[in-house]
């Protein structure tokens, strides 16, 4: 076989297993669920923009609805052609569009001119293409969840599934990972920070945005988060591995520990630390002279200071050998 044929079938083996590996659909999910994520960020984003610029022109009206402010820049920018029936198709409310008109007739705010209504019209259609971006994405999740992952879905919902998966990088690495993993995926930074600088550790990540963990008292959630991580990690292996629809027993499981944790049947175990001894204080040399001040090396007996006493702490590594010597 010659260099150029077996080039040619490495090639051709690469090819196929890059083929076989993106054959789940699962990772159309995790980019789909990273898309609507980064653009939700900028939806948001958009919506307080054009909430501050139409609000130099008409700042007497007021739509707290995103999608219909977006609608209502691109009927009411001119004040020579203000329509009623314009502004109710985008509000449908007879009494709320009569009195959008008469605030936009009698506004304080600036007259734009052309240039300012095409760019502003052009960065409302934006927006508007932005949620139904977010439409569309929304929409492919539902059906691609409850495909990919049904028993996770279940428990929770299909953004927050989708977004396990993302956190995890696969189906098989997510049903692989103990549930105290599971429970803090996306509080990596919290993780991290705890790790480095010994703050209080994270006892949720994605999974804050349950309803049932967000809306639990404070001292509740980090133990309704560890329940739904046991309970999340086992559907995660019926979901990679025996494909079968086991979520309705983890509901009703769930539910009873949820249930028995608030009623005070199921108490929270005691922590490793408080089962440790407790350590005996350190003792603090003092000087003779003062028994308030705390002593310095030289202070303590010969016996404790070690062959290097002698020397000053800057002069000790240099003169280390020497001493030695």
């Amino acid at each position: 076989m010659t260099f150029e044929q077996q080039r040619e079938k490495a090639f051709s083996k690469t090819k196929s297993e890059i083929t076989e590996a993106y054959a789940n659909e699962e990772y159309a999910l995790m980019q789909a669920i990273n898309a609507y994520l980064e653009t939700s960020k900028s939806y948001n984003l958009m919506y307080e923009r054009l909430s501050e610029w139409y609000g130099i022109y008409y700042p007497e009206v007021k739509v707290a609805d995103q999608e219909k402010l977006a609608e209502l820049a691109l009927v009411l920018n001119d004040r020579s052609k203000l329509s009623k029936e314009a502004i109710n198709a985008v509000l449908k409310d007879d009494r709320k569009s009569a009195e959008v008109f008469e605030k936009a007739s009698s506004s304080m705010g600036r007259q734009m001119n052309q240039n300012e209504m095409k760019a502003l019209i052009g960065f409302a259609r934006l927006s508007k293409d932005a949620k139904e971006a977010l439409d569309e994405l929304d929409s492919y999740m539902k059906g691609a969840s409850n495909r990919v992952m049904p028993n996770i879905t279940y428990l929770t919902d299909e953004k927050i599934a989708a977004e396990l998966l993302s956190k995890a990088g696969s189906l098989e690495r997510l049903a692989t990972m103990p549930a105290s993993t599971l429970q803090l995926l996306g509080a990596e930074k919290a993780l991290f920070k705890h790790l480095k600088f010994g703050s209080k550790p994270p006892k949720y990540g994605v999974l804050f945005k349950l309803e049932r963990i967000g809306g639990a008292k404070r001292e509740l959630r980090g133990r309704i988060a560890r329940i739904y991580a046991t309970k999340i990690s086992i559907a995660s292996r019926a979901d990679a591995f025996s494909k079968r629809f086991i979520a309705k027993e983890l509901k009703e499981a769930i539910e009873k520990s949820i249930r028995n944790m608030k009623t005070g049947k199921s108490k929270p175990a005691a922590t490793v630390r408080d089962n440790r001894p407790q350590q005996a204080p350190r003792k603090e040399w003092s000087s003779s002279g003062d028994k308030n001040r705390k002593s310095t090396w030289n202070d303590r007996p010969p016996s404790q200071r070690g062959p290097s006493a002698r020397f000053k702490p800057h002069e000790r590594r240099s003169n280390f050998k020497r001493f030695r010597n």
